[in-house]
């Protein structure tokens, strides 16, 4: 396997690995806080509507659904889990995925924060950082939270890939 084929297959890993941690977490915390998951949908709506040129909306929720757009919504949703993995392996290297440390995953997974914060929650009508919903101290702190549990899972399948790694 060629240092790059690495590299992308350690990312793909990684980042799918993390973003199911994500998931699981988004379930637990609805079974036990009764806190809804966000829906993907949405996020598909708003990634249709933004290759229209309509960068806001005021709520994503009152723009008209598109077609596939809950398909298109996990997708991203994955896709960009195995971004952050792949910035996490551009940043610290290989060295890294060969012996995951839980620092560099949480600074990846917190930092990540800003995406929502500035970009998707804006332009689907929440304002920056929540700031148009009901309880933005709660959502920022829910976002926060969610992306440190990324970064946890960041480490978490960073370990568990490096381990299948040295029996395989």
């Amino acid at each position: 396997m060629t240092a790059a084929t690495d590299w992308l297959a350690h990312a793909l890993a990684i980042g799918a690995g993390a973003t199911v941690v994500m998931d699981i977490w988004a379930v637990v915390r609805k079974r036990l806080l009764g806190i809804p998951a966000l829906d993907y949908a949405l996020v598909g709506r708003w990634l249709v509507h933004l290759t229209r040129g309509r960068l806001r909306h005021n709520p994503i929720a009152a723009t008209p659904p598109v077609r596939n757009e809950r398909l298109i919504g996990w997708t991203a949703h994955y896709a960009i889990g195995i971004a952050f993995a792949a910035v996490l392996l551009a940043v610290w290297g290989m060295a890294w995925a060969s012996n995951p440390t839980l620092g560099p995953a949480l600074i990846v997974g917190i930092a990540g924060v800003a995406a929502p914060f500035f970009v998707l929650q804006p332009g689907m009508g929440a304002g920056i950082a929540a700031s148009r919903t009901p309880r933005p101290a709660m959502a920022r702190m829910h976002s926060l939270v969610t992306h440190a549990v990324f970064g946890v899972g960041l480490y978490a399948t960073g370990r568990a890939v490096s381990w299948l790694g040295m029996l395989l």
